[in-house]
Protein backbone atom coordinates (compact mmCIF):
# COMPACT_ATOMS: atom_id res chain seq x y z
CA UNK A 1 0.00 0.00 0.00
CA UNK A 2 1.67 3.35 -0.70
CA UNK A 3 1.38 6.33 1.00
CA UNK A 4 -1.46 8.15 -0.97
CA UNK A 5 -3.77 5.14 -0.23
CA UNK A 6 -2.57 5.02 3.41
CA UNK A 7 -3.32 8.96 4.12
CA UNK A 8 -6.48 9.30 2.01
CA UNK A 9 -8.17 5.87 4.31
CA UNK A 10 -6.55 7.83 7.49
CA UNK A 11 -8.05 11.09 6.65
CA UNK A 12 -11.42 9.64 5.73
CA UNK A 13 -12.17 8.14 9.27
CA UNK A 14 -10.28 10.71 11.19
CA UNK A 15 -12.64 13.09 9.31
CA UNK A 16 -15.87 10.70 9.98
CA UNK A 17 -15.35 10.91 13.65
CA UNK A 18 -15.26 14.73 13.32
CA UNK A 19 -18.17 14.89 11.60
CA UNK A 20 -20.12 13.40 14.53
CA UNK A 21 -18.52 15.89 17.02
CA UNK A 22 -19.44 18.77 14.68
CA UNK A 23 -22.60 17.65 14.60
CA UNK A 24 -23.42 18.06 18.48
CA UNK A 25 -21.80 22.28 18.47
CA UNK A 26 -24.91 24.39 18.73
CA UNK A 27 -24.68 28.12 17.61
CA UNK A 28 -24.85 28.93 21.30
CA UNK A 29 -21.47 27.17 22.08
CA UNK A 30 -19.32 29.07 19.26
CA UNK A 31 -18.27 31.98 21.51
CA UNK A 32 -17.86 29.45 24.09
CA UNK A 33 -14.42 29.34 25.70
CA UNK A 34 -12.65 27.16 29.21
CA UNK A 35 -10.68 30.52 29.55
CA UNK A 36 -10.03 34.02 28.82
CA UNK A 37 -6.90 33.09 26.41
CA UNK A 38 -8.10 29.50 25.33
CA UNK A 39 -9.74 29.23 21.43
CA UNK A 40 -13.33 29.70 21.67
CA UNK A 41 -15.31 27.07 20.57
CA UNK A 42 -15.86 29.31 16.95
CA UNK A 43 -12.23 29.90 16.93
CA UNK A 44 -11.32 26.30 16.91
CA UNK A 45 -13.49 25.28 14.00
CA UNK A 46 -12.38 28.21 11.98
CA UNK A 47 -8.53 27.01 12.80
CA UNK A 48 -9.29 23.66 11.19
CA UNK A 49 -9.76 24.41 8.19
CA UNK A 50 -7.81 27.33 7.45
CA UNK A 51 -4.87 25.74 9.11
CA UNK A 52 -5.39 22.64 6.78
CA UNK A 53 -5.91 25.03 3.83
CA UNK A 54 -2.76 26.55 4.73
CA UNK A 55 -0.72 23.06 5.41
CA UNK A 56 -1.98 21.50 2.56
CA UNK A 57 -0.74 24.70 0.35
CA UNK A 58 2.85 24.24 1.84
CA UNK A 59 2.87 20.44 1.51
CA UNK A 60 1.98 20.24 -1.98
CA UNK A 61 2.47 23.60 -3.50
CA UNK A 62 5.66 24.81 -1.85
CA UNK A 63 3.47 27.94 -0.31
CA UNK A 64 4.48 28.82 3.09
CA UNK A 65 1.83 32.08 2.97
CA UNK A 66 0.20 30.13 6.11
CA UNK A 67 3.41 30.15 7.98
CA UNK A 68 4.22 33.49 7.22
CA UNK A 69 1.60 34.68 8.86
CA UNK A 70 1.08 32.23 11.35
CA UNK A 71 4.58 31.61 12.81
CA UNK A 72 5.59 35.43 13.28
CA UNK A 73 2.18 36.62 14.41
CA UNK A 74 0.56 33.82 15.93
CA UNK A 75 -2.43 31.61 15.20
CA UNK A 76 -5.61 34.04 15.23
CA UNK A 77 -3.60 36.08 13.02
CA UNK A 78 -4.63 33.63 10.25
CA UNK A 79 -7.84 33.37 11.16
CA UNK A 80 -10.25 36.60 9.99
CA UNK A 81 -13.65 37.35 10.28
CA UNK A 82 -15.70 35.32 12.66
CA UNK A 83 -18.18 33.19 11.00
CA UNK A 84 -21.39 31.55 11.65
CA UNK A 85 -21.21 27.60 12.83
CA UNK A 86 -22.81 26.70 9.26
CA UNK A 87 -20.20 28.57 7.28
CA UNK A 88 -17.65 26.78 9.66
CA UNK A 89 -19.30 23.61 9.09
CA UNK A 90 -19.45 24.33 5.22
CA UNK A 91 -15.73 25.35 5.02
CA UNK A 92 -14.49 22.60 7.16
CA UNK A 93 -15.83 20.40 4.22
CA UNK A 94 -15.00 22.12 1.42
CA UNK A 95 -11.53 21.97 3.10
CA UNK A 96 -11.48 18.44 3.50
CA UNK A 97 -12.65 17.44 0.11
CA UNK A 98 -10.30 19.92 -1.63
CA UNK A 99 -7.23 17.90 0.60
CA UNK A 100 -8.50 14.60 -0.60
CA UNK A 101 -8.51 15.43 -4.10
CA UNK A 102 -5.35 17.20 -4.22
CA UNK A 103 -3.49 14.69 -2.34
CA UNK A 104 -5.20 11.91 -4.66
CA UNK A 105 -4.02 13.89 -7.93
CA UNK A 106 -0.33 14.07 -6.30
CA UNK A 107 2.49 12.54 -8.49
CA UNK A 108 3.87 9.51 -6.00
CA UNK A 109 7.25 11.32 -6.01
CA UNK A 110 6.16 14.24 -4.33
CA UNK A 111 5.59 12.73 -1.53
CA UNK A 112 9.25 12.52 -0.88
CA UNK A 113 10.04 16.16 -1.72
CA UNK A 114 10.88 18.43 1.28
CA UNK A 115 9.50 21.73 1.73
CA UNK A 116 12.46 23.89 3.84
CA UNK A 117 12.24 27.41 4.51
CA UNK A 118 15.10 28.23 6.79
CA UNK A 119 13.61 31.38 7.84
CA UNK A 120 10.66 29.64 9.36
CA UNK A 121 12.07 27.26 10.78
CA UNK A 122 10.73 24.46 8.70
CA UNK A 123 12.19 21.82 6.79
CA UNK A 124 10.08 18.31 6.49
CA UNK A 125 9.52 16.05 3.86
CA UNK A 126 5.38 16.58 2.12
CA UNK A 127 4.42 13.08 3.66
CA UNK A 128 5.11 14.10 6.71
CA UNK A 129 3.75 17.56 6.52
CA UNK A 130 0.46 15.85 5.44
CA UNK A 131 0.37 13.43 8.37
CA UNK A 132 0.09 16.58 10.14
CA UNK A 133 -2.85 17.64 9.09
CA UNK A 134 -4.12 14.41 10.29
CA UNK A 135 -2.84 14.59 13.69
CA UNK A 136 -3.72 18.45 13.80
CA UNK A 137 -7.29 17.49 13.31
CA UNK A 138 -7.37 14.81 16.21
CA UNK A 139 -6.06 17.21 18.38
CA UNK A 140 -8.88 19.19 17.58
CA UNK A 141 -11.81 16.83 17.72
CA UNK A 142 -10.50 15.65 21.35
CA UNK A 143 -10.15 19.23 22.52
CA UNK A 144 -13.63 19.85 20.79
CA UNK A 145 -15.25 16.92 22.75
CA UNK A 146 -13.63 17.91 25.98
CA UNK A 147 -15.40 21.71 25.52
CA UNK A 148 -18.56 20.19 25.01
CA UNK A 149 -18.67 17.92 27.46
CA UNK A 150 -17.49 20.69 29.51
CA UNK A 151 -20.35 22.75 28.22
CA UNK A 152 -23.24 19.24 29.25
CA UNK A 153 -23.46 18.14 26.16
CA UNK A 154 -23.15 14.23 26.19
CA UNK A 155 -20.04 13.39 23.51
CA UNK A 156 -19.94 9.81 22.95
CA UNK A 157 -16.50 7.72 23.92
CA UNK A 158 -14.80 7.57 20.50
CA UNK A 159 -14.06 3.86 21.31
CA UNK A 160 -17.77 3.41 21.28
CA UNK A 161 -17.88 4.28 17.94
CA UNK A 162 -14.79 2.64 16.83
CA UNK A 163 -15.38 -0.22 13.63
CA UNK A 164 -11.97 -1.55 12.92
CA UNK A 165 -11.31 -2.15 9.27
CA UNK A 166 -10.21 -5.46 8.19
CA UNK A 167 -7.13 -6.05 6.75
CA UNK A 168 -7.34 -6.28 2.73
CA UNK A 169 -6.40 -9.79 1.59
Amino acid sequence: MEFREIFLKQKEAIHKRMVEILGMVRPEHMDWRPEKDALSVGEMLQHLWVSEEGVRRVALEGDFAYYETRIPKGLRSTLGPRRTLEEDLANIARVHGETLAAVGACPAEVFEEERVRPDLGIRRKVWVILLGINEHEVHHRAQLSTYLRILGTPVPDAAKSYRPVSPRT
